[in-house]
């Protein structure tokens, strides 16, 4: 077998935390947008999930989510599991990019295709669901509002494609968790309607104080990006460590990865586009 799915980065151009409900879920806001590059996903005849790539060491692989994916395909469809997978990791883990939500996604892809399953039926939509709050979003992988945990998904016109897009992320993990449970717990307010960069120039990320409370150099790459010239949007991503910036081309993009870069070896930086 040589099917092969991109598990495209995602970005959350905004994040808006409405409420913690009684499950302990939070009530969410987003815009959710993905980049062209990610994690590379094959099918394989052999059973199983072999991890190759930069990143392939810092993956849990006792609950892995390609691995649950798999499982809940097989289950909904019937079938055994036959098919393996091998997953060339090149994101950070624990990033607020949704790597491994992005890796669910794109086996369920991989498997719909497969079986000649279109992806957007109801019960994979469900499945994607169960898997994570990203993981319907990141199904898509293309601009959606998000609502309820994230996985109320609307579709989003007006983001422009190609837009030059860098992603930064100081090589540092961060949990979840543990975000959600600084956040404030204040509503600052909804997330605005229509033209999705200037609802996101005039949103906000609500996890970003807690975020940068916990890891300080999160404060730093955001002042860092947002000093640069053509500079749209920088924010952090999710519950991070992982921001970004959009820029007005990708001249921009290419200054201002180098600085940083030469500054900063140790961090990671993809330079790359929204899809």
């Amino acid at each position: 077998m040589d099917a092969a799915e991109t598990a495209f980065a995602k970005i959350n151009l905004a994040l808006h935390v409405r409420r913690r409900e009684a499950d302990g879920y939070h009530a969410i806001e987003t815009l959710f947008a993905f980049a062209e590059d990610g994690d590379r996903l094959s099918l394989t005849a052999e059973p199983g999930l072999k991890v190759t790539g930069p990143f392939a060491a810092a993956l849990t692989m006792g609950d892995n989510l390609v691995a649950r994916a798999a499982e809940g395909f097989a289950d909904l469809t019937g079938q055994p599991a036959e098919s393996g997978f091998l997953l060339d990791k090149r994101l950070p883990v624990a990033a607020g990019i949704g790597g491994g939500s992005a890796d669910a996604a794109a086996a369920l892809r991989l498997l719909c295709a497969r079986d000649g399953i279109d992806p957007g039926e109801r019960s994979v939509r469900e499945l994607a669901a169960s898997l994570g709050a990203d993981v319907p979003a990141c199904l898509v992988s293309r601009p959606v509002r998000g609502e309820g945990r994230g996985d109320l998904l609307a579709s989003v016109d007006g983001l422009p494609s190609g837009q030059a897009l860098l992603l930064v992320n100081p090589m540092r993990p961060l949990a979840t968790g543990p975000v959600f449970a600084h956040w404030d717990g204040v509503d600052h307010g909804p997330l605005d309607q229509g033209d999705p960069i200037a609802a996101a120039q005039a949103g906000r990320n609500d996890l970003e104080p807690p975020a940068i409370a916990i890891l300080p150099v999160i404060g730093e790459i955001l002042a860092l990006l947002s000093g640069h010239d053509g500079v749209i949007l920088a924010r952090m991503s999710g519950s991070g460590a992982t921001c970004f910036a959009l820029f007005e081309d990708d001249t921009a993009r290419d200054a201002a990865a180098t600085a940083i870069a030469a500054d900063h070896p140790d961090w990671w930086l993809l330079p790359t586009r929204l899809r």
